[in-house]
């Protein structure tokens, strides 16, 4: 129903004399008719919550275009991607109808981005844009270039597209500056994220957001967070207007670690694309592009209409190839006038899509054209074959196949395949479950399917913990000391922050990170984010992305306060710094989701190795079971070791050893200090050798400066506080005037004493 696809960076948008035909669902009539009963009010803020593939922006678009456009009001829509911002401005243009906007023939409109050649910059604005939409980091850098647009206007609607980044300070201080220049401020955020799983972000949303819909009337309290309307993804599949995403990642086994340069790295993780020699790589690699051809045909029958994202367009032809060389219908749309090997022209993508629309395909590949937008209610069915790190990109590419039975003809169940290579871990890759994280617990039912799917969510992070074992880093025979079931997550932090972009000339990177918490890890996490607020007010830091440096101090006292001693599975450097990006711009703690899997049965590994004891296996016998355990439903071994087989294999075979030679693990090896050199060193450098040491002296002089109502106390100027965030240890006599790290010659000192000591 779209009239353009292509729109320039600003000019006017006709509405179409015709009828709009388009049929709103239920619960996004709903959602509109909420939104009309706030609109009461002379001003509101609140929120809008539909799930992924819920149409959160043509539900927006299309009652805005009737309420605020038609009747001459002045709209503000802000995202924080530039894919966003297309989706919206297409969503203006293909829903302006004469039925939805009665009252004019045309409006303005101005689309705004730092990165985008065809945007307007934010000075670009003119007081009789009627719509403008906006990237929050162009509009950030230059603000007061709103002015001009706000002159005189009483009444203003603003939206803000993914509305749970709302609370980063960037975003308030653009609402701050409109409120201070309009009387009467309308404000809708948007978002698919069900505001109960963010309980630690709350808070911060109910400063903003204060309007509610309750028993049709609206409602406002400063207390509480202002929904006008929600629903959920469980509802959606139930009633069959959206398919149920089954996430699927066949591993590749494909190694592209060491083509990964710093340099490499670092473009990925600012920018968010690949480098073209490494999209190259990946396009290239016959090997990689046979197992995503062989994954199709071992499940054609389960994966029905396929819809393939490409990299590129060497990707897209040579897969195409391989499909028909299999007898599989199957063809390619690129965007561009013509592709790099000459075969498929723009203006023929059209009739593709038609044949695949009208099941003379059974499968699609595409380049750069279907990630949004597109009407084919038949697929059931995505193939993700470039990574990404955009979790913006993820949700256009995964929605495609999102649509269920209910509406027009969608399917029951949607399978999202992504193909996982080995990354050794040096890119956050989003991944596909990620999307659904927050809601995994309302459509699936079956404990088991719960368990795979954490087990899903976590097994590439899993596999760091055997690298290090590998490369050196952990050392083995201190792992094979910590009980297995102490080896399994516990749970996972997992949160969404901005990547600040080098170029100011381009958007952020999103970014989503999981943290794994373990038995070792815990309390250290837990007592971090407990004095978070009070870290960044020790160093009076303020700003939402933190320079290098800064990182640097917090993530070094951090591991001086709460990272001590030896934690095996152990904390990364790289977790702590996440935790404060994220901190700096939400001022809020992050989601932590417990797993019920320590004391599973299904991971029972102890209790594996004990069955071939008792049954006094032979070699032969012991290699057949312990195959069929790997195999075994009954089991999620292969989920939690993702698929390595090696990785079961040495754990089971230390638990073997461990049972039959109990006396030689009774205590973990660790060296022990003596009156020599060790005791000349420094804290840091007692780290290095002796980590149990180092937490015993940090943790000596802590519980020697407590006074008797519980207070560290600072031994200079007796400053006092419950936490020791705030204080340094010491050493009394210094390391370079004969002074030990010993306990008698340590003490603590508030930050500010020792920085005046460290002075003289």
């Amino acid at each position: 129903m779209s009239k353009k696809i292509k729109l320039p960076s600003h000019g006017s948008i006709e509405v179409d004399p015709k009828k709009s035909t388009k049929q709103a669902y239920y619960f996004q009539n709903n959602a509109k008719n909420n939104l009309s009963i706030i609109n009461s009010l002379t001003q509101f803020s609140t929120l809008v919550v539909l799930p992924t593939g819920g149409g959160k922006t043509y539900t927006a678009t299309s009652w805005l275009l009737s309420n605020a456009v038609d009747k001459e009001k002045k709209v503000l829509w802000i995202a924080h991607r530039q894919m966003l911002l297309d989706q919206a401005l297409i969503s203006f243009d293909s829903n302006a109808y004469d039925n939805v906007l009665p009252n004019i023939s045309e409006f303005n409109y101005r689309i705004i981005s730092g990165n985008h050649p065809k945007h307007d910059r934010v000075s670009d604005i003119e007081a009789d844009d009627d719509v403008i939409i906006v990237s929050k980091d162009s509009l950030i850098r230059n603000l007061e270039a709103l002015d001009v647009w706000l002159d005189g206007e009483d009444e203003i609607y603003m939206i803000i597209d993914e509305a749970h980044h709302s609370t980063a300070k960037t975003y308030r201080r653009i609402i701050e500056h409109v409120k201070s220049k309009v009387n009467h401020l309308k404000l809708i955020g948007l978002t698919a994220t069900p505001i109960r799983t963010i309980k630690e972000e709350e808070s911060l949303l109910t400063n903003i957001y204060n309007d509610s819909v309750i028993n049709s009337m609206p409602v406002h309290d400063e207390n509480v967070l202002g929904i006008s309307y929600e629903i959920g993804l469980k509802e959606l599949i139930t009633r069959g207007y959206l398919a149920k995403p089954i996430p699927v990642e066949p591993k590749t086994n494909i190694d592209y670690d060491k083509i990964l340069s710093l340099k490499d790295k670092k473009i990925i993780n600012t920018t968010g694309y690949l480098p073209e020699e490494i999209e190259n790589e990946l396009a290239d690699n016959a090997a990689r592009n046979k197992i995503i051809v062989n994954h199709y045909l071992d499940n054609k029958d389960t994966y029905g209409k396929t819809l393939i994202f490409a990299i590129n367009r060497t990707q897209a032809a040579a897969l195409n190839g391989l499909f028909k060389d299999n007898d599989i219908k199957s063809d390619f749309v690129i965007s561009g006038e013509v592709d790099d090997v000459g075969v498929n022209k723009r203006k023929d993508n059209n009739k593709i899509i038609e044949k695949f629309k009208n099941d003379e395909l059974d499968v699609l590949i595409n380049v750069n054209i279907l990630s949004e937008g597109s009407d084919i209610p038949q697929i059931q069915t995505v193939f993700l074959t470039r990574p990404t790190i955009s979790n913006i990109l993820m949700t256009q590419m995964v929605g495609r196949a999102l649509r269920g039975p209910t509406a027009d003809g969608g399917t029951e169940k949607a399978y999202i395949v992504s193909f996982i290579d080995n990354w050794n871990n040096q890119v956050q890759w989003e991944r596909v479950g990620n999307l659904f994280f927050d809601e995994v617990n309302d459509f699936v039912d079956d404990p088991t399917e719960k368990q795979k799917y954490d087990l899903q969510m976590i097994s590439l992070k899993k596999i760091e913990e055997y690298a290090k074992l590998l490369d050196g880093s952990i050392e083995s025979e201190k792992l094979a000391f910590i009980p297995f079931n102490k080896r399994i997550p516990l749970g996972m932090y997992t949160f969404k922050y901005d990547e600040k972009n080098d170029n100011p000339l381009e958007d952020n990177v999103d970014k989503t990170y999981q943290i794994l918490v373990y038995d070792s890890t815990k309390e250290a996490y837990e007592n971090m984010l407990n004095e978070i607020e009070e870290l960044f007010k020790l160093y009076d830091i303020t700003e939402e992305y933190l320079s290098d440096e800064q990182l640097e101090l917090l993530e070094k006292k951090c591991q001086d306060t709460y990272f001590l001693g030896e934690m095996i599975p152990p904390y990364s450097s790289e977790d702590i710094i996440a935790l404060l990006k994220f901190y700096a711009q939400k001022e809020a703690k992050p989601l932590f989701r417990e797993f019920d899997l320590e004391n599973n049965d299904a991971l029972d590994i102890v209790k594996v190795a004990q069955e071939i004891i008792d049954k006094d296996m032979k070699r032969s016998q012991i290699k057949d079971y312990v195959n069929s355990v790997w195999n075994s439903d009954k089991y999620l071994f292969k989920e939690f070791f993702d698929n390595r087989v090696k990785f079961f294999k040495d754990q089971l075979y230390v638990e073997l050893d461990k049972l039959e030679n109990p006396e030689e693990y009774e205590e973990m090896p660790h060296s022990k200090p003596g009156e020599g050199d060790i005791l000349k060193l420094s804290l840091y450098e007692i780290r290095k050798i002796d980590r149990e040491y180092e937490k015993e002296l940090r943790d000596g002089a802590f519980e020697k400066s407590l006074d008797k109502d519980g207070f560290y106390v600072c031994q200079k100027c007796h400053k006092k506080s419950k936490s020791r965030v705030g204080f340094e240890v010491d050493h009394i006599k210094a390391l370079n005037k004969g002074g030990l790290s010993v306990p008698d010659n340590l003490q603590i000192l508030c930050s500010s004493c020792n920085s005046k000591k460290s002075d003289k």
